[in-house]
């Protein structure tokens, strides 16, 4: 059984986790989800509890290290607390909805204000991979996801939580990121020296190492 169970972030395929997985030089289990790598059909359960029921039902977590990104922190979060046994660990890395940031438009400015420090060599597999999630179906789930509150599903997790973020993600502000370690009976936060919010993809070699301690 491969250590490593992956959800990738909002409108993301499982792509997105590969650099990382290189770096980590080891398996993974990814799993894809509506509104995460998947297109949203009619009828899906978007909100949290319900994606992670789903990744409970492709993945056993036993003694594995759990990853989410962005909006997919709040999915594995609430799978980590449902789950019959625990996680090794549970990695949030850039977590969402932070309610200071909850409005659209304070959460479009915080996104122009990271996209300054992304690295432009990413946007081909980011517009191929959000064509084929499709923005209508991203927007639905963010939708959802803002009114989603993390705090009661990481004060009921029984692993080690770790909260990443990459120093210029305006988008998980540092003090998100503290209060919600706080949040974890066993969690703490860590910033990279660099990175935005994209640090899967742009800075691998930073959050790699961060992770495999866990492991």
């Amino acid at each position: 059984m491969h250590p490593f169970v992956l959800v990738p972030g909002l409108g993301l395929s499982g792509a997105s986790w590969g650099p990382t997985l290189s770096e980590l030089g080891a398996g993974a289990d990814v799993v894809t989800l509506p509104g995460f790598g998947e297109r949203v059909r009619r009828g899906d359960r978007l909100d949290p509890p319900a994606q992670a029921c789903r990744v409970l039902e492709a993945a056993n977590l036993a003694d594995r290290v759990v990853l989410g990104h962005s909006a997919s922190c709040q999915v594995v979060a609430e799978a980590a607390a449902r789950a019959p046994r625990p996680p090794r660990a549970l990695v949030l890395v850039g977590p969402t909805t932070d309610p200071s940031g909850g409005t659209w438009p304070r959460l479009v400015e915080r996104w122009l204000r990271t996209a300054a420090h992304e690295w432009p060599a990413q946007a081909p597999l980011l517009v191929r991979d959000y064509l084929r999630t499709g923005l209508g179906g991203m927007a639905r789930t963010l939708h959802v996801a803002r009114r989603h509150r993390i705090e009661p599903a990481l004060a009921a997790v029984r692993c080690p939580v770790l909260v990443v973020r990459g120093r210029h993600d305006r988008i998980a502000p540092a003090g998100w990121a503290e209060h919600l370690a706080r949040t974890a009976p066993r969690g703490r936060a860590f910033t990279l020296p660099a990175g935005g919010h994209m640090v899967p993809i742009t800075h691998p070699e930073l959050l790699a190492p961060v992770v495999s301690r866990l492991g």
